[in-house]
């Protein structure tokens, strides 16, 4: 007898570069799983609930396995499929990176590099500023600071609203870097290569705090002095 069908999930991957009857679908970098499927529910017309089930099943951490990327989807595919599909994609991908990085893959190794990734892409004004933030990561970390930063607060349903006060007061999840030090558990969002490498390869720099300017870029210091001005001359 000829060869043996294919699995089901190869199928549909052949599907999304056969001419199909096929959608196409956004992941932004930065956006949440939360949020993306969410928007998958609603522009493929599928169950939101499914979506979450099936991505609890089979997704190896809850948060950080898609890779940002406009995909071509097929019309009519469940659920299930769904999510089989994006993560057949996306793990094969950061497979990829990780072999051509480190000439391996180790799932532990790899997504606290994804973790760390996540927090930059959350934190960066700009591409270019990505090693710069990592940097500073690094350094608190180094130093045993916590890393305070707004960003890891906007994780899941969070993933577009304003952190407050109130937010970093009342908000007990690991993800809160203002009350536990280190990194969160798990990503906070899903991330771009770009914040990947940046959190494999930060820049050299002795930079400790940042804060956003009017501008819309971020001024470094190493001196919380100087932090203090800045936050001052930003606020005014």
């Amino acid at each position: 007898m000829g060869s043996k069908v294919n699995s089901r999930a190869d199928f549909l991957y052949k599907l999304t570069t056969a001419k199909a009857a096929l959608q196409t679908v956004t992941l932004i970098p930065g956006e949440t799983t939360y949020i993306f499927l969410q928007q998958l529910a609603k522009q493929l017309d599928l169950n939101n609930e499914k979506l979450q089930e099936a991505f609890q099943k089979y997704a190896p951490i809850e948060e950080g396995v898609f890779v940002p990327n406009t995909y071509k989807i097929p019309k009519g595919i469940s659920e299930d499929a769904l999510i089989k599909l994006l993560l057949k994609i996306s793990m094969k991908k950061m497979k990829q990176i990780s072999y051509k990085i480190f000439g391996t893959y180790n799932e532990k190794k790899w997504f606290r590099y994804v973790t760390i990734a996540s927090i930059i892409q959350k934190e960066s004004a700009n591409n270019k500023e990505m090693p710069i933030v990592s940097s500073v990561i690094y350094n608190r970390l180094k130093k045993g600071m916590k890393l305070q930063m707004d960003g890891t607060l906007n994780y899941g349903k969070f993933s577009h609203t304003k952190v407050t006060h109130k937010r970093i007061v009342e908000d007990k999840t690991l993800y809160n870097t203002y009350l536990h030090s280190g990194i969160p558990a798990t990503p906070v969002c899903n991330v771009g290569q770009e914040a990947i490498m940046a959190a494999i390869f930060p820049a050299k720099t002795k930079y400790l705090y940042f804060m956003k300017s009017k501008k819309g870029t971020h001024d470094f210091t190493c001196n919380y002095s100087t932090h203090l001005r800045n936050i001052r001359r930003a606020t005014k």
